[in-house]
């Protein structure tokens, strides 16, 4: 798995919970989940994190992404072990890297 599979899978089942749960998760919200600092980032990581910055507050956004992500990951669990699978297939694609997303996936689910 390649480093943008791994997040395109792993955004694709936050916006999943965030459709299950009735959470509102919008496109700036899902570009930064995307955010590292080096050059596997889709688009200009200085223009997302300013654009991120002027509209949200990073640690609520850094908990309900991590509480989406905790909820998806159980529910994969529950519910479909191959794509539980692919989840831990991501996150081990990513640990090889620097990812924002990581941040919040290693966040203490006793945030929520």
């Amino acid at each position: 798995m390649k480093v943008l599979e791994a997040k395109d899978f792993l955004v694709r089942q936050t916006a999943e919970q965030a459709a299950l749960e009735n959470v509102p998760l919008s496109d700036l919200e899902k570009r930064m989940v995307y955010f590292t600092e080096t050059d596997e980032c889709p688009e200009d990581p200085i223009a997302l994190n300013d654009a991120f910055e002027a509209e949200y507050d990073t640690d609520e956004y850094e908990a309900k992404i991590s509480r989406l992500l905790h909820h998806a990951y159980g529910r994969l669990r529950k519910e479909n072990d191959a794509v539980r699978k692919n989840w831990d297939l991501a996150i081990k694609c990513l640990r090889r890297g620097d990812h924002y997303l990581l941040v919040m996936w290693d966040m203490s689910s006793s945030t929520e």
